[in-house]
């Protein structure tokens, strides 16, 4: 079987190998023949901090050639997409049954393999906050690959967004996205009050973002792009008073992943038959190397 191991003498860190052995399932696992896989950004850290043999692939989609043993799960024949912890880049892999949710057939491969980790970080960050229906959300890194999911699904749960992004060129892609408002900086103080934050970036900004939010408010931090973060408890003063601070990892729970995956891919048709937001679209900017 092809497949992807990491190896530092390699282009890249990675060589192409065609001796991997065949998927071997638990009773709970279905084999996935692998059609499109994604790259995600905490994936390329993985393969410098596992250089040698690791086999990467944390987001893929594909035909299930094998059921579970154990009953559970899609039937033989389905399209699905993957929520894995590696082996992905390779062209079958054994995945738990409640890591797989069930394609339309409107779907395509390429963008269900970008879903499964930004796809379920988004959603389950913007759930922190509760129901934020008419509700001041701010999203940092609004256009990395995460944040595109968060201000598709904060618009269409009724949110006003407010993306954060790096610079100005990409400020007309969280329009599209649909934020209301876009900016390349926390300093103006008119910003928010907001009920809810999803910080991408860390650093400074995270301090900055705090103290632009509403009493009782809450911040989901889940990335540190922009180094570790300094909070002060005069960062809650001005208007955050008993605010809460998150700090968010996304695989858990492990036992609804499918469940939220499955929540995810039924909005890419319901989107375009215009029943939520027009702008919601599974991998509308992240590139998707295909197998076939």
């Amino acid at each position: 079987m092809r497949g992807f191991i990491t190896d530092p003498s390699a282009r890249g860190g990675l060589r192409l190998v065609d001796d991997l052995s065949e998927p071997s399932p638990a009773p709970d696992e279905l084999i996935v023949d692998v059609r499109a896989y994604s790259i995600n950004h905490d994936e390329r850290n993985l393969i410098a901090r596992r250089p040698d043999g690791w086999r990467p692939g944390q987001d893929a989609a594909g035909v299930v050639v094998r059921a579970a043993d154990d009953g559970s799960g899609p039937p033989e024949g389905s399209r699905v997409a993957c929520y894995l912890d590696s082996e992905g880049w390779a062209e079958r892999v054994a995945v738990a049954a409640h890591r797989v949710a069930v394609l339309d057939e409107r779907v395509r491969f390429e963008q269900a393999a970008a879903l499964p980790i930004a796809g379920v970080t988004a959603l389950r960050a913007l759930r922190v906050g509760g129901a934020v229906l008419g509700r001041e959300v701010l999203i940092t890194g609004a256009t990395g690959g995460v944040g595109q999911f968060a201000v598709q699904l904060a618009v269409a749960a009724g949110a006003r967004v407010t993306a954060h992004v790096s610079g100005p060129e990409r400020e007309a892609e969280a329009r599209e996205l649909g934020a209301d408002v876009v900016v390349t900086s926390l300093d103006d103080a008119d910003l928010g009050p907001f009920h809810l934050v999803l910080d991408a970036i860390g650093g400074a900004l995270t301090a900055q973002a705090v103290r632009r939010m509403v009493p009782n408010g809450r911040l989901a931090w889940y990335g540190n792009i922009g180094g570790p973060a300094e909070l002060s408890l005069a960062d809650f003063y001005a208007k955050a008073w008993n605010a809460h601070v998150v700090g968010f990892i996304s695989p858990a729970p492990e036992e609804t992943t499918g469940e939220d995956l499955t929540i995810l891919v039924r909005l890419q048709p319901r989107a375009a038959s215009g029943r939520v937001s027009d702008s919601f679209s599974i991998g509308k900017r992240r590139r998707t190397p295909s197998r076939r």
